[in-house]
């Protein structure tokens, strides 16, 4: 089968022929429709300091997928050939004080498929039954496919109550945007979204989040005069990674705020701890999704009417992976899509 690989320590990947997975007593074997392209598939092809620490090659890479299941371990009774599916692209030892606990996103031994094991990029996936995730009707393999990173925006978005509140997020990346319309969608009073892209700016802004301020043209100062807003924002969602955006969060939170963190600083971020201290300001640290929680709130959201599908800019065959990835790395555009049918 055709799959995209890490095949050896430098830049670049490879679109080659693989052997087809053997399928384990309580595996599923996955036929993949539709991936998703990642930044952490990025930091792999560019072979950055955090993928050289972690990612040992060759090793097929990627984490977001749809498919459809075409075989069954032995043991596995709970699923059936001809599922749609997603999966939960994080495998835990099962043994250790969170899991036991019923934690599993809390793992300490967890390993992630595509950069610690074989991932999904490519024509078939074999993955344990007790991380496969089967779709409601009505879900298109777009959205499927994305259902991993809408999982980071789902976590980081309900960390805390929304209702009624002025959030801020900073990062209009795709996941960051998808957090934004959650929060909206959860009954937020005002989504403020900041970013220094004009075009990611003007993708939310396409998306039913006209609230949005580029830090670098316009002080939140005006912002605050825009909504009448007179002690600051409730909820901070952090998306960009940015320490700037950061402390820029922090300068602009009420007394008693609150912040949710998913994005990942690419160097040490310097914060004025006083300001959290004297303001009360809680800042509580995001990674993945809650197993499988998110994964239900996440249909429901859907279900229930929230559209994600317009954070999907561009789809392209996965044997233009070069092309696909040049987009996904151009940090101006949404979602980008592979199609492995």
């Amino acid at each position: 089968m055709k799959a995209l690989v890490k095949s050896t320590a430098g830049p670049g990947l490879e679109l080659k022929e693989v052997p087809e997975p053997e399928v384990g007593p309580n595996e599923v074997l996955i036929k993949v429709k539709k991936t998703g392209i990642c930044g952490t598939d990025l930091h792999i092809n560019n072979w950055d300091e955090w993928a050289q620490r972690v990612v040992s090659a060759p090793l097929v890479i990627g984490h977001e997928f749809c498919g459809e299941i075409v075989q069954l371990g032995s043991a596995v009774t709970d699923l059936e050939v001809g599922q749609f599916v997603s999966g939960e692209g994080h495998y835990v030892c099962g043994r250790c004080r969170a899991c036991l606990a019923g934690k599993r996103h809390l793992c300490r031994n967890t390993q992630g498929i595509g950069y610690m094991v074989p991932g999904c990029f490519s024509e078939y996936f074999a993955m344990p039954a007790s991380n496969v995730w089967v779709h409601r009707s009505g879900v298109s393999e777009d959205v499927a496919a994305i259902f991993d990173p809408f999982g980071n925006a789902v976590h980081t978005a309900l960390q805390f109550p929304c209702l009624g509140e002025d959030v801020l997020v900073t990062g209009a990346g795709p996941i960051g945007i998808m957090a934004a319309l959650v929060a909206q969608f959860a009954g937020a009073r005002h989504v403020v979204v900041s970013d220094l892209s004009s075009q990611r700016l003007d993708l939310a802004a396409s998306l039913g989040l006209p609230h949005t301020v580029n830090p670098a043209q316009t002080p939140m100062s005006e912002v605050f005069e825009r909504f009448a807003m007179k002690e600051g924002f409730d909820i901070g969602l952090e998306m960009s990674g940015s320490g700037v955006a950061l402390s820029d969060m922090i300068d602009n939170m009420t007394h008693g705020g609150r912040i949710a963190l998913l994005g990942t600083p690419s160097k040490p971020t310097t914060i004025d701890f006083s300001k959290i201290i004297f303001n009360m300001l809680t800042l509580k640290g995001v990674t993945g999704r809650e197993i499988f929680e998110t994964w239900y709130a996440m249909s429901v959201l859907i279900s229930s009417g929230l559209d994600i599908s317009g954070v999907i800019t561009d789809r392209f065959h996965h044997t233009d992976f070069e092309q696909a990835f040049t987009t996904a790395g151009n940090g101006r555009g949404g979602k980008v899509i592979m199609e492995w049918s």
